[in-house]
């Protein structure tokens, strides 16, 4: 390495990373400006936040300040939830011009239909590594004897934290290998850390009472921020269900469609996505997602697992229209990793979701605004009035929107 190269990294590592110094306003401070003089940016924009800098620990390194986004609120949601119920008013932090007034129509149309009614099925959180034998006979014995084992591998796993709980393991062999699910029941965090190691302090336990040559904490079958067909079935994050009937006059009055035109269009856009090879079928889970999990300080990455999910519009024997929007493999959290800094608190706040006892209500929540997105951009697509969306509320016209306001 060039001697240029290391005093460079060594510039850039410009506090000493003890007694949590490297997180104090000055370090943050110097290190912002020597970033400015390396690249000649101004960055007087990131600078300027009011999370305290010593709160960003375990959160980032190497903090120069803040991104900041557009926030805007979409409402009244209502929902009929076990654990969420009410009205509420919905955080979404976006670039996006149109996201949030498409889900406020949607939003109003749920509301004028009686709200969206919401179920949480399952409540976990898996890791999925892998075992490695010397042929298939001695995977099948380790993944018979697992069972049996069960109660010490459980308590191995929870020494590790008092918030994980085992629920189950699940043998998936392959060859002379052997997946084994470690399922987890995380509370109100999303708990992946948590659960890995937990589970690597388990799979160290099982080494030596089996006849594995190895292991590897992660096999890739727990889908972890990756999309996969294993999410349809769920164990990944909340299986989370809304769905609501609208009356055919709602359809048209907020919707600008009906509940047939909306049937034919679910219908020719499933063939599209039949033909992409597409996992499972939604219009627009990831505009949502990506929105509120900014807003609310989750684990962006799971919007790519979260946003796999099946959404289904019907025409009810007295012509109305059945909506719902089916999520298996939603993760989000109300407490640990970026919930509780900043805006990200007050965002929960505002949903009356912020702290424990509060995910599952958060999942109802969630799951019920998306299928306000669903119904709105399905509408727009029916009704022909996508793009003249988008012209009217988004980037393309900015002078003309500004001007109208």
């Amino acid at each position: 390495m060039s001697t240029a190269l290391n005093a460079e990294r060594a510039a850039l590592d410009l506090v000493p990373r003890m007694k949590g110094q490297g997180y104090a306003g000055e370090c943050v401070e110097r290190r912002r400006a020597w970033v400015e003089e390396k690249t000649g940016c101004r960055l007087t924009h990131v600078g300027a936040y009011s999370i305290p800098s010593e709160e960003m620990r375990g959160n980032v390194e190497n903090p120069v300040g803040a991104a900041q986004m557009p926030l805007g609120v979409a409402g009244p949601l209502v929902v009929n939830g076990q654990h969420a119920r009410g009205t509420f008013y919905v955080p979404l932090a976006t670039t996006e011009g149109a996201l949030v007034r498409s889900y406020e129509r949607g939003m109003a149309a749920l509301a004028r239909g009686g709200g969206a009614t919401a179920r949480v099925y399952v409540d976990e959180n898996r890791v999925s590594p892998i075992f490695s034998f010397d042929d298939v006979g001695d995977a099948h014995d380790f993944a018979l004897s697992l069972e049996e084992e069960f109660d010490a591998i459980r308590a191995e796993a929870e020494a590790t934290t008092r918030h994980g709980k085992l629920l189950r393991l699940e043998c998936l062999p392959v060859g002379r290998d052997c997946i084994v699910n470690f399922c987890y029941h995380t509370a109100d965090a999303q708990g992946m850390n948590m659960i890995v190691k937990a589970t690597e302090a388990a799979c160290r336990w099982i080494m030596p009472r089996s006849r594995a040559r190895r292991f590897h904490v992660f096999s890739g079958y727990s889908s972890e921020k990756r999309a996969s067909g294993v999410l349809l079935a769920g164990g990944k994050g909340k299986k989370v269900v809304a769905g609501a009937r609208l009356p055919a006059k709602v359809v048209s009055a907020y919707m600008h469609t009906t509940p047939e035109r909306m049937c034919d269009m679910w219908h020719q856009t499933m063939l599209g996505h039949v033909q992409a090879n597409a996992i499972g079928y939604n219009g627009h889970y990831a505009n949502g997602l990506a929105a509120v999990f900014i807003a609310c300080g989750q684990d962006v990455a799971n919007i790519v697992n979260s946003s796999v999910g099946v959404t289904n519009f019907e025409v009810t024997g007295e012509g109305n229209l059945y909506a719902s929007v089916t999520l298996p493999s939603l993760t989000v959290a109300t407490v640990g990793g970026g919930t509780q800094l900043g805006t990200s608190r007050e965002c929960l706040e505002m949903l009356g979701c912020a702290g424990a006892g509060r995910a599952p209500k958060f999942a109802e929540i969630v799951a019920a605004a998306l299928l306000a997105g669903e119904l709105s951009m399905g509408a727009a697509i029916a009704s022909g009035e996508f793009v003249q969306a988008h012209e009217t509320y988004g980037r393309n016209r900015p002078e003309e929107v500004s001007s109208e306001r």
